[in-house]
């Protein structure tokens, strides 16, 4: 079936309409990042970089580490722009711009976000590496799209939702990371459940001067236990990279470095060390 022109929409130049990028620019390994200051300082690390493009927030770099052919792009802050980021980059990846239809022999693209985050548990230091085991999204990107969820996602927030039910307006999701990537790049990080919030402030349990509607926020999240499988950090991606990563046939990680506990009440003096840490980490594994 051809896609429509206004549900596709692709530049004059043959790209794709947000992130600016054709087929041949993106790699079958990704890593993204929040902030597009980061995507040079990811790419600094690579053997050559063949390609640097930009629009808006989305800058993107694609280049070699050793043999291995990566691109590190930027999506800005939050679900909302997940959404954009990963149905183009599969749309890059799976479907004939010129004839618009989804090609027969797709292909999985392998995702690695580096972000970061807040801890809420004491046990979990300033300056941690965290991989995410499973995405909670409290957001409402999933409201829009059809998944199928395994038996380990569907019990898991079975007690998620029981935990949360007297939030009202929250509905949550849970998706689980690749454990192919778990199992490699994860391989012997500590690993958690990854809340994501549609906000940083009070969508995080932060107060500032607006009244929360949650004021209790950090401690619902952080007392929450099933089995083994407890809350472990508060960001502002990772469920939504896993849920669409789920939806398109991808496999996806999210990385943490970890710059504030939010239990103890205190951030990181060198963030940019923690985060450069994540980054090396990803890259020697990738």
């Amino acid at each position: 079936m051809k896609i429509a022109e206004s549900d596709l929409i692709i530049n004059p130049d043959g790209s794709i309409y947000h992130l600016k990028l054709l087929p041949e620019d993106v790699a079958e390994t990704i890593i993204t990042v929040g902030d597009p200051d980061r995507v040079g300082e990811v790419s600094k690390y690579f053997d050559n970089v063949e390609l640097k493009k930009g629009k808006r927030e989305f800058l993107t770099h694609t280049g070699f580490v050793g043999k291995k052919r990566v691109t590190v792009l930027s999506t800005g802050i939050g679900t909302d722009n997940i959404d954009i980021v990963f149905n183009e980059l599969d749309a890059l990846a799976n479907i004939d711009f010129a004839k618009r239809e989804v090609k027969k022999q797709l292909t999985s693209l392998n995702i690695i976000r580096i972000g970061t985050s807040g801890a809420v548990q004491c046990d979990i230091p300033i300056g941690t590496i965290l991989a995410s085991s499973y995405g909670l999204g409290l957001d409402a990107l999933m409201n829009y799209y059809l998944i199928d969820l395994a038996d380990d996602e569907q019990s898991l927030l079975g007690d998620i939702e029981s935990h949360f039910n007297h939030l009202t307006n929250i509905h949550p999701y849970l998706i689980a990371a690749s454990e192919v990537l778990l199992d490699t790049i994860g391989k012997d990080l500590p690993r958690g459940i990854t809340v994501t919030a549609p906000g940083f402030y009070a969508p995080q349990g932060r107060r500032v001067r607006a009244k929360n509607a949650v004021p209790d926020f950090v401690e619902l999240v952080s007392s929450f236990k099933s089995n083994q499988h407890r809350i472990t950090n508060l960001e502002m991606e990772t469920a939504g990279i896993y849920a669409l990563a789920k939806a398109l046939g991808h496999k996806a990680l999210s990385v943490n470095a970890i710059l504030a506990s939010r239990v103890k009440y205190e951030f990181s003096k060198e963030p940019d060390k923690v985060v450069e840490n994540a980054i090396k980490l990803v890259l020697e594994r990738i």
